[in-house]
């Protein structure tokens, strides 16, 4: 089609997409940080508040295998539009909630939206963004998500100067919730614009043969499989590539929780910390689109084993350097490693899970993939804290070996499920 350039497609999917994702990520960047603190309002000892915020983490890894039900029985439309709407009853629950365990329920409820929500848009881009730049669009969604998510908290940072009420943040939340439902129902629908420009392409064309034979038969359909028997029937991938992109999910992970532990560990204080970890994330943000460029061009290796490499390498470096002298300049430069680590990773676990799931009914698939590599990520706070009680660097350590494996994984299996020509 003419009108299929990248710049067009993504603009097309901008008010569908983009826009939503933005708005819900502003939301939830914002209220991430005050969750731990509401819930220490409400009674909760630092442990517990701990684990209350977990609840959102939680909710997302239950979320995924009901998500590719709903997106392939209703629809991503309709799938974003209802999350968003059931989000908006978790976030009263967040205003009201009376005791810890409503509180506790109403953050799952707000997770559990949330992997409906990024899995409608991560099978919806799926299905209708072209081969040629899929890496681009889906590195464009990933950044969209990291803007929202950096630019949150200081929203939220904003609204308690003005307010000095963390429920600001809620209402903050609500209104972007609110805009984002707006977007998906009311806004214009890509799929009526494809669909007129394919009939329009239909009726320029001259290459139709009309043999005079009258059509028959029934227009075709797509069995759906179900999300169980998905499952079973790529557990090759899943078990194997989809390892390997949890992995890279932990490393993430990990990058969170490592830097200002360690921070705190080698004596550093708390300007200095929030220092190295905001130019660690503003690295990886810059980087996001330049991951989409490579893996298009070159490759999905091309982006995935640099990335792994990048954060293997910056753990393991930052795992000996406790006791020298100049510890804080390692620090920062370790931090700044795994920031250009994971901003060569943006939109990797999409774009792969993109290019292995069924092209007729990719959403039950996604549910089991988001699963997975959501698991990684959960898994890693809980490795990290465990391994600590004996040693922070070898904790550190631990992580950079998880990424040698991951890489290794990359290498043996993109190869074999996501070849360079499809």
């Amino acid at each position: 089609m003419a009108d299929d350039s990248p710049r067009r497609i993504l603009a097309r999917f901008a008010p569908m997409i983009y826009g939503p994702t933005l708005l819900f990520a502003l939301g939830e960047g914002a209220v991430i940080p005050l969750i731990p603190i509401i819930a220490s309002q409400l009674g909760a000892d630092i442990a517990l508040a701990a684990l209350v915020t977990s609840a959102l983490v939680v909710g997302q890894l239950c979320g995924n295998i009901p998500a590719g039900w709903a997106v392939a029985r209703f629809g991503e439309r309709l799938t974003m539009g209802v999350a968003g709407c059931i989000a908006v009853a978790g976030l009263a629950g967040l205003l009201i909630a009376p005791n810890l365990a409503l509180f506790a329920a109403a953050v799952f409820l707000i997770g559990f939206c949330a992997a409906a929500f990024g899995l409608a848009r991560h099978s919806f881009m799926t299905t209708r963004v072209p081969l040629s730049f899929r890496a681009r669009a889906l590195s464009l969604l990933g950044g969209t998500f990291r803007l929202g998510m950096f630019v949150g908290p200081f929203i939220a940072a904003g609204l308690l100067a003005v307010f000095g009420d963390e429920h600001a943040a809620i209402w903050f939340f609500g209104f972007c919730l609110i805009g984002s439902i707006l977007l998906v129902f009311l806004g214009p629908d890509p799929e009526r614009a494809v669909a007129a420009q394919l009939r329009a392409d239909a009726a320029d064309t001259d290459d139709v043969e009309d043999t005079g034979e009258p059509v028959t038969g029934s227009i075709p359909t797509v069995e759906r499989v179900g999300v169980f028997r998905t499952m079973w029937q790529y557990r090759g991938v899943l078990s194997r590539l989809g390892l390997a992109a949890a992995s890279l999910s932990a490393l993430r992970a990990a990058r969170q929780v490592v830097l200002p532990l360690w921070g705190v560990s080698i004596g550093l204080d708390a300007p200095t910390i929030a220092l190295v970890v905001g130019l660690s994330g503003a690295i990886d943000f810059a980087l996001f689109y330049a991951s989409g460029q490579v893996m298009d061009r070159f490759g999905r290796l091309w982006a995935a084993l640099p990335a792994m490499v990048l954060m293997a390498a910056g753990f393991v470096a930052l795992s000996l350097t406790h006791d020298l002298v100049d510890a804080s300049l390692w620090y920062a430069i370790c931090g700044a490693v795994l920031g250009l680590g994971n901003g060569l990773s943006s939109g990797i676990l999409l774009t792969l899970g993109a290019d292995v799931a069924p092209t007729t009914d990719p959403a039950p698939f996604l549910g089991s993939w988001r699963t997975l590599t959501d698991a990684g990520g959960a898994v890693a706070p809980l490795l990290i804290s465990a391994i600590s009680v004996l040693s922070l660097p070898i904790a550190t350590a631990s992580m950079g070996i998880v990424g040698v494996l991951g890489a290794l994984g990359f290498i043996r299996w993109v190869p074999r499920f996501v070849p360079r020509k499809r």
